[in-house]
């Protein structure tokens, strides 16, 4: 499940094969997958993620495993879950020094806790509504929606924008993204993210 293996990748990658600037992504970084990762896990790592760097967002992130998560038998930490995170408030979470973003975990974390923001509701809404659910958690914008939307809740359709896609499609797809890739734009922005960054 993890590594969606259910999904037919042969069947999508032979449709992008059809139009010749995904034929070259497609080249360029052969069987790019998009794994399904936990809901929260990932609502909770796109906020730290929102105007960061990689090695600061992974400090926040390990601060918060050891803080609030389970040990795990080879030293580390398991993510911890929503109530743990909710229970501890502002001044908890304090020492992940998130700066800004901190009332944006606390917000997510008491809402999921408490079933106001269900996955399990979440994943029966069509796609427009689920992000508009998304984006009334305190902090979260169109671009973490969309994360976690395709990583966290394994919409295919969902895109996440960044200066790199932007670039990319004003470059490659001005008009937006072929209709008939639109079901699966998650997967097509993948590999136009990684042909652009490469180039």
């Amino acid at each position: 499940s993890y590594f969606a293996l259910d999904v037919d990748y042969a069947a999508i990658e032979a449709s992008f094969g059809t139009n010749p600037v995904l034929r070259k992504c497609l080249a360029f970084s052969p069987g790019i997958r998009i794994l399904r990762q936990g809901f929260y896990e990932t609502l909770v790592s796109c906020i730290i993620s929102q105007n960061n760097n990689i090695p600061r967002i992974m400090g926040i992130v390990g601060r918060l495993c050891r803080l609030f998560g389970e040990p795990l038998p080879d030293g580390l930490y398991a993510f911890p879950g929503p109530a743990a995170v909710a229970a501890a408030g502002e001044a908890g979470l304090a020492p992940l020094r998130a700066g800004y973003r901190t009332k944006a975990i606390l917000d997510a974390s008491r809402r999921v806790a408490s079933g106001e923001l269900s996955e399990a509701r979440l994943r029966a809404l069509p796609t427009d509504e689920l992000r508009s659910r998304l984006l009334t958690v305190y902090g979260v914008g169109p671009k973490v929606a969309e994360c976690v939307g395709l990583f966290g809740l394994g919409r295919l359709e969902c895109s996440p924008v960044d200066v790199w896609i932007r670039r990319a499609m004003s470059k490659y797809f001005p008009r937006g993204l072929p209709r008939r890739f639109r079901p699966v734009a998650g997967i097509a922005q993948q590999y136009l993210f990684n042909y652009i960054r490469g180039q």
